[in-house]
Formats: structure tokens, C-alpha cells, sequence
């Protein structure tokens, strides 16, 4: 049995999983976006405030939020989505930013409207406290394997096809009949409603949520979880959410060095992994490397 730190750990690898997943379905479909975060942190203040001010409970912030997210993202694709590689990561980027300011100053354009000085619903950069503990660990496993089919069951379907075309050479899918708008959009657009998800989970885990919270170096972490697992299968990013989550924790003998040190991994996994720990054909390629070089110093010192 897990103790009452050991489960909140546990809780939030499972948080950061649904993020890695979010992530993974816009990488493997070519989509560069960052724009995770930013929608981590609507899925976490709808969910806070209807909570607080509303009495919503976790049941029904678990639909609100991620509709609500989706219904975001659907306007922003159309354009953003247009953009490519660094251009749409830059875009994404901004969005998370546009979020967090908003969020900042979401009580002030409130109180303008209303006419109502002392309206306070997002507290500004101080952000929500008191949130209630809902969120159990049964809840966080059963939704974290139900998206996992459904990404499974997406992948096998003719839209998984149609990804994986589009991620290959968008311009060889347009021309093979395939829309890559719908298909970037509807991909953008579900990976939204997921990180709103994961923002539900993390206000209902976290008691306290602030802006500042889900800034640019939130779209890094999530970032990393891909990049750590690898991408070229759905518990690649699964994996690097639980393995950044474990690492920092497990490094606390070392509080000075440990953000060194989960740099360096980061940095070895993309050098020597770039397809990430969970990738048989990352592995095979170095191991043929390693073989090439000692066999090259067995000739030269023969």
C-alpha cells in the first residue's frame, strides 16, 4: 500500500500522462504545438471556479472543462495550424501566453463589464485556493486507460491512417484525397479537450492552481515527456510523464544538481535516443553504432 505521499505522487504521474498523450497526438501528426499548457490551465480554472462558485463537482467539471477547451481550440486551429515546425511552436507558444495573461487580468475586464469593483472570480496572479481534494486515484487510472484505448483504437481506424500520412509528407496526403485540415484541426482540437482533462485533475489535486503555474516552462515539461519516451508508440510519452515525475523526486538528496541532472538525461536521450527510451529501432541503431566503434578500435589496435 502506497502512503498518503507516495499516492499523491502517483496521482500526478497519472495527471502527467494525460498530458504526455495529449502532446503525442499532435506530434504524430506532424503538429509541433505547444499550445498544451495553455489549455491545461482552462481545463483547471473552469473547473476551480465552477467548483467554488458554483458547486460543480468533479463529475461535472470533467465534462464542462474539456468541452470547453475544445470549443477554444476549434477557432484557433483554422489559422494556427496553417503555420509549421518552429512557426506554429512560436504561435502555440504565444497562446499559452495570451491564457496566462488573461487569467492575471481576467478580474479587472470582469469587474469593467459588470460595473462591479470588488468582483473577484480568478484572484489574478494570486490565483484560487481552499479547492477541494476530489480527484482519486481509481478516477485518474480509469480515464487514463479509456484515452489510451481510444488513441489505440484511433491509430488503427482509416483517421489514424490519415494522421500517420499527413505526418509522413502533408503535401503526398492532400494529393492521396485526405483532408489535412480537418484532420490537423480535429487532431489539435481533441488534444485540447485532453489537456483540459488533465486540468481538471490537476485542480482537483492540487488545491491551489496559479497562473504562473502554466506558463512556458509547463509546455516545456510536456514537451519532454515526449521527448524522453519517444513517440513511436502511445506509452512512449506515458513512460517520460512518469519518469519526470519519479526523477525530480527520487533526486531530492540532491536538490542543487537534480535540474542538472535530468538536463543532462534529457539531452543524452536526444543525442543518442532521438526517437526516445521507449523505441526499439532508437536502440537497435545505437547498439549498431557501439558495435561499429569497438570493432573499429579491435582493427586499429590489431
Amino acid at each position: 500500500m502506497l502512503n498518503a505521499y507516495q499516492e499523491t505522487v502517483f496521482q500526478f504521474m497519472l495527471r502527467d500522462a494525460l498530458l504526455g498523450l495529449s502532446i503525442y497526438l499532435t506530434l504524430v501528426t506532424g503538429m509541433f504545438s505547444l499550445a498544451n499548457a495553455g489549455f491545461l490551465a482552462i481545463g483547471a480554472y473552469i473547473s476551480a471556479v465552477l467548483w467554488k462558485y458554483l458547486g460543480v463537482p468533479l463529475e461535472g467539471a470533467l465534462v464542462i472543462a474539456p468541452l470547453a477547451c475544445a470549443l477554444i481550440a476549434l477557432p484557433i486551429g483554422l489559422p494556427v495550424l496553417r503555420l509549421k515546425d518552429i512557426y506554429l511552436a512560436i504561435a502555440t507558444i504565444g497562446f499559452g501566453e495570451v491564457v496566462r495573461i488573461m487569467i492575471i487580468n481576467f478580474d479587472k475586464i470582469a469587474q469593467g463589464v459588470t460595473g462591479q469593483p470588488n468582483l473577484v472570480i480568478t484572484n489574478g496572479g494570486a490565483g484560487i485556493s481552499g479547492i477541494e481534494k476530489l480527484a482519486q486515484t481509481w478516477q485518474l487510472i480509469l480515464v487514463l486507460a479509456v484515452v489510451a484505448f481510444l488513441i489505440y483504437r484511433l491509430h488503427r481506424s482509416r483517421f489514424g491512417r490519415a494522421m500517420a500520412a499527413i505526418r509522413q509528407d502533408e503535401r503526398a496526403a492532400a494529393t492521396m484525397g485526405i483532408n489535412v485540415v480537418y484532420v490537423k484541426v480535429m487532431i489539435f482540437v481533441f488534444s485540447a479537450a485532453l489537456a483540459g482533462l488533465a486540468g481538471v485533475f490537476d485542480a482537483f489535486l492540487a488545491r491551489a492552481i496559479k497562473p504562473n503555474d502554466y506558463g512556458f516552462t509547463q509546455a516545456v515539461n510536456i514537451l519532454a515527456y515526449a521527448v524522453l519516451g519517444g513517440t513511436s508508440t502511445l506509452f512512449g510519452p506515458i513512460f517520460g510523464a512518469f519518469g519526470l515525475r519519479v526523477l525530480p523526486e527520487a533526486l531530492r538528496f540532491s536538490q542543487q544538481f537534480r535540474g542538472v541532472l535530468i538536463g543532462v538525461l534529457l539531452l543524452a536521450v536526444i543525442i543518442y535516443l532521438p526517437g526516445g527510451l521507449i523505441n526499439p529501432a532508437a536502440w537497435n541503431r545505437l547498439w549498431v553504432r557501439l558495435r561499429g566503434r569497438r570493432s573499429g578500435a579491435v582493427q586499429g589496435g590489431g
